[in-house]
């Protein structure tokens, strides 16, 4: 079994890439989504968390994501402390994740897939690169949110060349109507590392 990793900055079209990849019969596990929902679920998140951040942290069983956010935004230390706590529980969720599939490929999709070690994980990894300025456009449509806002989220993630150099494979998409054509691309070139290693 082939494990890719898959990521892109803020507006790069990586889910837009993960759901198109799902759709040619390749499983995603949605790192962010599942360590939203572990973080809501595992007693051992919830107890670390409690421990680190204080009581507040929770709001009965929900996160309480804008205190969380206060603590850890622009403190790289609080942020350091949160993946630690968070990331390896995710890590294993994937592993028992990857145990119930029966493809050739499974993706690991992460917005901070070198960031957080995961790519360490994966037998070969993507990126997804796509143009600043159309990432700007891109997620002041979707969040309904202003230049600046975006230009400072992107500021706090890895850079397109830090991405790029880490990454086997680098997926353009600046250009929707050859985003299905470079996934089609995408999935012959990881068969054709299959049968490489064969």
């Amino acid at each position: 079994m082939l494990i890719v990793g898959l990521t892109g900055g803020i507006g790069s079209g990586k889910t837009t890439i993960a759901k198109l990849l799902e759709l040619e019969g390749i499983p995603v596990y949605d790192s962010d989504s599942r360590a939203k929902l572990l973080m809501r679920n595992s007693d051992k998140i919830k107890i670390e968390l409690k421990a680190e951040f204080g009581d507040e942290v929770y709001i009965g069983i929900e996160l309480n994501k804008e205190y969380l956010s206060r603590i850890v935004f622009g403190n790289s230390e609080k942020l350091k402390i949160l993946n630690s706590i968070v990331h390896p529980v995710v890590a294993k969720d994937f592993k028992d994740w990857i145990n119930d599939q029966e493809t050739e490929i499974v993706v690991k999709e992460a917005a901070i897939l070198f960031e957080s070690g995961a790519y360490k994980a994966c037998d070969i990894n993507v990126t997804v690169h796509t143009d600043v300025e159309e990432r700007i456009e891109r997620v002041q449509k979707r969040d309904g949110v202003n230049r600046e806002q975006v230009i400072s989220r992107i500021k706090n993630q890895w850079t397109d060349n830090q991405r790029n150099e880490k990454s086997d494979i680098v997926i353009k998409n600046n250009d929707t109507d050859s985003t299905e054509l470079n996934v089609k691309l995408l999935i012959k070139q990881l068969k054709e590392i299959i049968k490489k290693e064969a």
